[in-house]
């Protein structure tokens, strides 16, 4: 999960792009970068922590220009310490080029090959964005005329990526002196929308993650970039579109609307917020007809994604509904976090519970989902301390059995905590008195009955089921195995650093 956005602006991008990294900062919070074009010229500033981290006055300052691109990204296994991933990615062959990605490519490793050996380009990260652009660059290579760019060889290019690429891709790329490019997978697995902002110099363009973004900077929301479809806009504000996939079909991914995304984002045509809504009542249907003996004294949120689906099973149900969590906000998501430790530490510092909400009652607790297992744990045991009588525990999500591989840091099936466990252990396993999960079909109509247009979406984390029928068990055991290899190089770091710290101390 990253937050990426793009501007062509009538005057200076460069406060538009921090004010909107800023909105998309539960995106991730590893890393973030900003670059902007003047003329010919690209000005990059990226680097690790959040966004108000990363950037100061001075930088702010040297990135001039009227249009440019920004990223958000959130740690992957092992590389939370790198900076060197920090997107957005340059290369200078065929053209000038800047790009930021979220999603993950399925077949990155190939690409590699394909690149190094028969393309002539170099990868110098780990990064599948980095393929991405390197694949890009190609293409354009390949679809230029004269050494000339022109919207119909830019859509011939973007063709060719859907051509090599597979997995989830939402793009914003800069081309030096032409314009924006804006792009998205086949399956229209990750977000993308744009919107434009009329005045008195011209019109303005914004290509966003959510339509959060748009929202508070002053952009109408257009439309959703659909599934293989490219926009491009060049430096003088003209606006051009095309399809360039062959068989596209929209999938989007449904743990947006559990999670990832803001509630106040309109995605797809879908409102998050409603969409939590329907999954709260879904909850308190299910606990209606199938667990009427619970003697629920009051329902509490684990804020903030929740909230929403704890507030409407508590309306339906005819319960107390109470804020018994306070927030830190200065802790980032415990999800996207690397390490168990790290996250287990984290919880407590970010949630304190209020033991008068808690104290002799029967409480139900409400979370968008369970993936690891490690946070549910410890908030059931900080409610146990805080005096709750029994604590039940409800998932607006189905449980997560299968690894995601298109872009959600979840990607081994030894860290979720449902698979190869039924109900009964899983609730064991947290320590509540009772567990309530959604059901997945509940899920997809929640969502559907937002947006019935929209009937198919990516649920491999829930049935494993991938949309893009490349993934195999080989795959996977792959990925799991470069995960493991990933934790354990970040935590041999962690161990060495806290040697060194000891022996400063000394």
């Amino acid at each position: 999960m990253c937050g990426i956005l793009g501007v062509v602006a009538q005057s200076s991008a460069n406060q538009l792009l921090y004010d909107g990294l800023l909105v998309l900062q539960h995106r991730g919070q590893d890393a973030a970068g900003i670059v902007t074009a003047q003329g010919n010229t690209f000005h990059m500033q990226k680097g690790g922590g959040l966004v108000r981290d990363v950037f100061r006055t001075r930088n702010m300052r040297a990135l001039a220009g009227n249009m440019g691109i920004a990223h958000v990204r959130y740690p992957t296994a092992g590389s939370a310490e790198s900076t060197a991933e920090a997107q957005p990615f340059y290369v200078n062959s065929p053209f000038g080029i800047v790009l930021g990605h979220n999603g993950n490519l399925t077949n990155a490793a190939q690409l590699n090959q394909e690149l190094f050996r028969e393309d002539l380009r170099h990868v110098n990260t780990n990064s599948d964005s980095e393929v991405l652009l390197n694949v890009l660059a190609h293409e354009l290579q390949r679809s230029t005329k004269n050494h000339q760019l022109d919207p119909a060889a830019i859509f011939a290019a973007v063709a060719g990526v859907h051509q090599r690429c597979r997995g989830a891709y939402a793009v914003v790329a800069m081309i030096a002196g032409y314009g924006l490019l804006a792009f998205r997978d086949p399956y229209g697995i990750r977000p993308l929308v744009f919107g434009c902002a009329d005045t008195e110099q011209g019109v303005e363009y914004l290509v966003a993650s959510e339509s959060v973004a748009l929202d508070t900077l002053g952009f109408k929301l257009v439309r959703d970039i659909a599934p293989g479809e490219a926009v491009f806009i060049d430096e003088s504000g003209n606006f051009y579109s095309k399809q360039c996939a062959a068989n596209p079909t929209l999938n989007p991914c449904i743990f947006e609307y559990v999670y990832l995304a803001r509630p106040d984002s309109v995605m797809d045509g879908i409102s998050v917020y409603e969409t939590r809504l329907n999954m709260g009542e879904s909850l308190a249907d299910k606990i209606t007809k199938t667990m009427r003996h619970l003697d629920i004294d009051v329902v509490i949120p684990i804020p903030d994604s929740s909230r929403p689906s704890a507030l409407q099973l508590a309306n339906r149900l005819g319960l107390n509904f109470r804020e018994g969590f306070v927030k830190n906000r200065y802790i980032g998501r415990t999800f996207i976090m690397p390490g168990q430790q790290q996250r287990r530490k984290s919880v407590r510092q970010k949630l304190n519970a209020m033991s008068v909400e808690f104290r002799g009652k029967n409480v139900l607790l409400v979370d968008d989902s369970i993936v690891r297992g490690t946070t549910s744990r410890e908030i059931v045991q900080m409610a146990q301390e805080a005096g709750a009588h029994k604590v039940y525990f409800a998932s607006a999500a189905p449980p997560v059995r299968f690894p995601n591989v298109y872009g959600i840091d979840m990607p081994t099936r030894q860290e979720l905590i449902a698979t190869g466990r039924d109900d009964d252990d899983i609730c064991r396993e947290i320590g509540a008195d009772h567990l309530i999960y959604q059901d997945l079909d509940s899920l997809k109509k929640d969502v559907c009955r937002v947006n019935p247009v929209i009937t198919k979406y990516e649920t491999s984390c829930f049935d494993g089921n991938y949309i893009t029928g490349d993934v195999t068990p080989e795959y996977l055991a792959i990925i799991e195995a470069q995960r493991n290899a990933g934790l354990a190089l970040a935590q041999a770091r962690s161990s060495t650093q806290l040697d060194l710290n000891l022996v400063a101390i000394d």
